[in-house]
């Protein structure tokens, strides 16, 4: 049986990570098992850069502030060797870069499960999620459909003003002739 210090360390642990789970926008559960050090110094700068909080756990303590943050059926992937990427901002981000680098690493690296807004996904939701573009170009998209419409009657507008002012000018130009 652990000492209390030891306990309260671990409650604490359990703790964080349970606010982290919940104040996550996204996150991914990997098995990193074959990893070496230079190419997780690159992934791990990757996803810093990205805003991503990347970091190995033990799998008891995600198990414990999983169920905590109402996370359950992650329990099922938490075997072996994990460890967790969360997003706070981007829903994207650590999906797309973690599947990127799992595609690349033939099996050394695998992707276990995900969780956006408060939904679990499985290998395959967070590979669909990875597909997906960033926010920035999805919002670009969508205000590039609003756009259009708002250009084509801008430019119907301008034609039939064209159109008048030609009209105009071709009877001014016969009244004075």
């Amino acid at each position: 049986m652990p000492s209390e210090k030891v306990l309260q360390a671990k409650q604490q642990a359990v703790a964080e990570l349970t606010e982290k789970l919940q104040n996550a926008v996204a996150g991914v559960v990997v098995d990193y098992k074959g990893i070496n050090v230079a190419d997780d110094t690159k992934l791990r700068k990757e996803l810093r850069e990205a805003g991503v909080e990347y970091f190995v756990i033990k799998n008891t303590l995600l198990r414990f502030a999983s169920k905590n943050a109402g996370f359950e059926e992650l329990e099922s992937v938490l075997e072996g060797t994990t460890a967790l990427a969360i997003s706070n901002d981007d829903p994207v981000a650590a999906a797309k870069i973690l599947a990127k680098y799992a595609e690349g690493s033939k099996d050394k690296f695998n992707i276990k499960a995900g969780f956006v807004d408060g939904k679990i996904l499985d290998v395959e939701g967070v590979n669909a999620l990875a597909k997906l573009p960033s926010r920035e170009v999805l919002i670009a998209q969508v205000l590039a459909g609003f756009n259009a419409p708002i250009s084509g009657f801008a430019n119907v507008l301008n034609a039939n003003l064209r159109g008048l002012v030609i009209a105009l000018n071709a009877i001014a130009e016969k009244q004075s002739a």
